[in-house]
């Protein structure tokens, strides 16, 4: 079985697309679930955690290093949700969340201009200039989020493994061509792919841990082996060492931990 990542713009018809694809396929339809299931966990209110995931950079940044925590909250959260397998995942940056993961069949949903506007112009009743202009303000919004948070434009097509134009298709149509894609070998879950999950995982669950306190450590996992990168001097390092402790009692797997300092991550730091 696989995971599949679904982004869209607004009003792009992603989000039916992503529940008939979930409907057919029998997966578990995962969006708002993973915010609430962050704020649980690691008492945040929604709305801090839902500001952090659609404000533009300008308003991300009254939250100082807060955003990147909050960040990490809902990614921990989601992998959680997505290490068990079967799920469509239509929330934001999820192709850049689960980028490492094999089994992740990363999908676009794309729409034409005139189909977005004469969705907004009948569901908000605005002219179809005015229309237009709230669409453009949308996806500028999201673009500048994606390269504040992630250095990544959400519409360049090689981040994914397929992209579809919706309204070419139809909803049932495109669902059906996103199932077929889901049952091929690349896709499959495998030993491998489930063991780079399950170090995903615990990857997100140290980061979130370490974040408040450290926004810029990045961290790896390898068969429980986690390794915490800092930028910073030894004297940072030492700090995070000092928290070594209470990490092992508080996040189960972890069987070794060990700081580098200054060194370069590599691309599957999270």
């Amino acid at each position: 079985m696989t995971v599949i990542t679904i982004s869209r713009g607004s009003k792009s018809m992603g989000t039916a697309v992503a529940e008939q694809v979930a409907e057919t396929l029998e997966y578990e339809c995962l969006s708002r679930a993973v915010l609430l299931e962050a704020s649980e966990q690691y008492g945040i209110p929604e709305i801090k955690l839902t500001h952090a995931l659609h404000d533009a950079p300008s308003l991300l940044e009254r939250l100082g290093h807060r955003k990147d925590g909050y960040v990490a909250c809902v990614r921990s959260a989601l992998a959680r949700h997505v290490a068990r397998d079967n799920i469509v995942y239509h929330g934001l940056a999820g192709h850049v969340l689960l980028k490492n993961v094999s089994h992740v069949l990363k999908v676009r949903i794309v729409a034409d201009m005139d189909h977005r506007v004469s969705i907004v112009m009948r569901q908000e009743q605005l002219s179809d200039v005015d229309a237009l202009h709230s669409i453009q303000k949308m996806d500028k919004g999201r673009m500048k989020w994606s390269k504040s948070l992630y250095h990544v434009d959400p519409s360049d097509v090689s981040l994914y493994d397929l992209v579809l134009n919706v309204p070419r298709f139809g909803v049932q149509d495109a669902a059906d061509l996103i199932c077929r894609g889901a049952q091929l070998k690349q896709f499959a879950t495998t030993t491998d792919s489930k063991r780079d999950m399950t170090d995903l995982v615990l990857a997100c669950e140290v980061k979130a841990a370490l974040v408040d306190e450290h926004p810029d450590v990045e961290i790896t996992s390898k068969g429980g082996n986690v390794l915490v990168y800092c930028a910073a001097g030894e004297r940072h390092g030492r700090k995070v060492r000092g928290v070594f402790d209470s990490l092992r009692k508080d996040i189960d797997g972890i069987n070794n931990i060990e700081v580098h300092v200054g060194a370069t991550p590599p691309e599957s730091a999270v």
